[in-house]
């Protein structure tokens, strides 16, 4: 599928292109992007202009939507559905997220993540979108809880990294769910 832009009250969010490599290089120096994330560690160049390639591809073959989030042009972040799977009673994915340190705490990842959420039940057919983070994420656990997630349980060693192995939460939310935020145990 080609890719797709979608748009909100303060942000645009895109593919990644190779306009954006320095700053996708940039943003993931950031040890709490490394800690929380797979992506590599160190971070190289090399790294963001794979990941772009590769963003390109994905795209291409409808396995996993991933958008760059950007305020007033600015990337502030990386949003994405991963993992794309299709079912004759409605398809699912994952979400997965980051925001550059800068841009922390200006709701920006929440309402990026609502226009995906959105745009992934009503466009892509999907019934259910998991979130998964590292135990111990509460930022982003806030606002998977924020976005209407329920809360299912913590995975034992059931995440996997270039660190090996993590326990991990594990949240889901339905596509005819309320997305009032509920209270989770863990916050």
């Amino acid at each position: 599928m080609p890719p797709v832009t979608l748009t909100t009250a303060r942000l645009v969010l895109h593919a990644p292109t190779e306009a954006d490599v320095d700053a996708i290089t940039e943003a993931c120096q950031d040890p709490e992007i490394a800690r929380w994330t797979t992506v590599p560690s160190p971070y190289f160049r090399q790294d963001a202009e794979d990941f772009v390639a590769l963003v390109e591809q994905w795209w291409e073959d409808g396995s996993q939507t991933v958008w760059g989030v950007y305020a007033d042009d600015v990337l502030v972040g990386m949003v994405g559905l991963h993992h794309i799977g299709e079912h004759p009673a409605g398809g699912h994915a994952e979400l997965g997220y980051w925001v550059v340190a800068d841009a922390r705490g200006r709701g920006y990842l929440v309402e990026a993540a609502r226009a995906v959420l959105d745009w992934g039940f009503a466009e892509l057919g999907l019934a259910r979108i998991r979130w998964q983070a590292v135990v111990g994420n509460v930022p982003s656990a806030r606002a998977a809880r924020a976005l209407g997630f329920r809360f299912e349980g913590t995975m034992r060693r059931g995440l996997t990294s270039q660190r090996g192995r993590d326990d991990g939460w594990l949240a889901g939310l339905l596509r005819d769910d309320d997305r009032t935020p509920v209270e989770w145990p863990l916050l």
